[in-house]
């Protein structure tokens, strides 16, 4: 078997080619294809621990999960994670290579290319159809040279390529038309339609334009993608999630908005849940008072906490954790909330640091990195959050550090491996774990908003929360049913059947 490809690549950042893909993936797949989703090269903090270990893009996971099958690393052999504006942490095929800054990148990542075949090839062997993601712009005429993500991914492979434009940005018609005159001759040829993204309102009001589209681009307009408010994981920072703002609820849970935030895909399902607002918080003046504060996961934990001492931020936290107000650590978080961070190898560029002393731990970073999926059971713990105690979590860790505890105050106990282990740490108010995707499991959700509700006086025994899994196949449903009734899936699958 040998799969059939077909490629989305997008007028820019940002123009919806993730979601695209997850549709698109769950079309076929209710059609009866076996369809794999793929994506050469993916730059995001937010990153997923695979069954057997491996680090990978979200992205990808998602559009495995539309498709109905499991992720693996061989959907994104090559993650970039930054590290700062101008360096990355390189993970190849599920683990870290080295750090690198972008123009020694930019000079090795054709080395990379047996790699990306090799992943792809394993993956068309197996499957119908794959669909491929681009990154950014194949516009980007400084970065054509040794691209692995575009165009040069399309000539690789073969594959037939939709082009993709925000209209909710504007100059959809420039962004497209622009993009198809910045290619060359053997690129333009790969281009096979276009997609009209994020439109809000009536698609006749754009005919005349879309007419010009066609005659000007020289390819049909596969369809005009309305706006869809639909609930799946984003890939990275650019996500509107992160500038959302009070809805009323009677639960408000602040997460502070580090720098190098990752993996905010955490708080999702506290998202969901009735009656809980999650406010994404990057100054003392935005924190106010917040039933439950939250440190998420960072890429650079050292870089953060200065950040945060330097900002107000974490005076303003210690003084309302001081006041009773709950205060939960994951992973980075949990790290920045010891009393000490300590990084003899230089793993974050070297130094100590004093952490907050919220938690009687300590915690030093090692050049290995440690990726595994986790689930286990919380311990008794008191304070705020104690009616956590009993609740089974599940999700997964990723962190190149080890974390100690002065004295026996571990807060969940966690099976991986064939082996089990404490983790976290629960001391007084506070609280702190290693493990990502802590609230996807309900009844951690529901115990924590119970806890939240109880210490407002409020009834503990309304809390609903939305069960994560059956969540998600709800969302990439509605996401299929939106682009069937939008794309011309007949011209779709005709460009799937002629490839280039």
């Amino acid at each position: 078997m040998t799969a059939k490809p077909i490629m989305i690549q997008g007028t820019m950042s940002g123009a919806g080619k993730s979601l695209l893909v997850a549709g698109l993936c769950r079309i076929f797949a209710q059609d009866g294809y076996k369809v794999a989703p793929f994506k050469s090269q993916n730059m995001a903090l937010n990153s997923f621990i695979t069954t057997e270990g491996m680090e990978m893009g979200r992205a990808q996971v998602v559009q495995a999960e539309a498709a109905g099958i499991e992720a693996e690393v061989a959907m994104n052999p090559v993650l970039l994670k930054p590290t700062t504006d101008v360096g990355s942490q390189v993970i190849v095929q599920g683990r870290p290579l080295k750090t690198m800054s972008a123009v020694d990148y930019y000079a090795f990542k054709h080395e990379l290319k047996p790699v990306i075949m090799e992943s792809y090839n394993n993956l068309a062997e197996r499957f119908d159809i794959i669909v491929i993601e681009g990154a950014g712009s194949p516009a980007e005429v400084n970065l054509k040279q040794d691209d692995i993500v575009n165009m040069g991914m399309a000539k690789m492979v073969a594959s037939p390529v939709l082009l993709a434009g925000d209209i909710d940005r504007g100059g959809v018609f420039a962004q497209l038309i622009g993009t198809m005159m910045l290619l060359d001759p053997s690129e333009q040829a790969l281009v096979k339609g276009s997609i009209v993204n994020k439109f809000r309102g009536d698609p006749e009001i754009l005919r005349p334009g879309l007419t010009i589209l066609e005659e000007r681009m020289g390819v049909p307009v596969v369809g005009v993608v309305p706006y869809m408010q639909v609930d799946i994981d984003d890939e990275d920072s650019m996500s509107d999630r992160l500038s959302a703002r009070s809805r009323g609820g009677v639960v408000d849970i602040a997460v502070v908005r580090l720098p190098k935030i990752s993996n905010f895909t955490d708080f999702i399902a506290l998202e969901a849940a009735a009656g809980v607002d999650v406010r994404y918080v990057a100054k003392v003046s935005e924190l106010g008072k917040p039933d439950l504060i939250i440190l998420p996961g960072t890429k650079s934990t050292l870089a953060d906490l200065k950040w945060l001492r330097e900002s107000g931020l974490e005076t303003a936290i210690l003084k309302l954790a001081h006041a009773g107000t709950p205060i939960f650590g994951i992973c980075g978080g949990y790290q920045m909330l010891g009393r000490s961070i300590a990084d003899p190898h230089g793993v974050e560029g070297g130094g100590e640091m004093a952490g907050m002393d919220l938690l009687p731990v300590n915690t030093v970073f090692e050049p290995e990195k440690h990726t595994v999926q986790s689930q286990g059971t919380v311990q008794t713990v008191g304070g705020a959050l104690a009616s956590l105690s009993g609740t089974t979590i599940a999700g997964y860790e990723i962190h190149m550090g080890t974390t100690t505890l002065e004295n026996d105050t571990p807060f969940v106990f966690l099976e991986s491996d064939g082996t089990t282990k404490d983790d976290g740490c629960a001391y007084g108010n506070a609280y702190g774990t290693y493990v990502h995707g802590f609230f996807d499991e309900p009844q951690a959700t529901k115990a924590l908003i119970a806890s939240l509700l109880s210490a407002k006086g409020l009834d503990a025994h309304a809390v609903e929360a939305v069960d994560m899994a059956a969540y998600k196949q709800e969302q990439y449903d509605t996401l299929a049913r939106g682009l069937r009734e939008s794309l011309d899936m007949d011209l779709v699958y005709r460009i799937l059947e002629e490839g280039v």
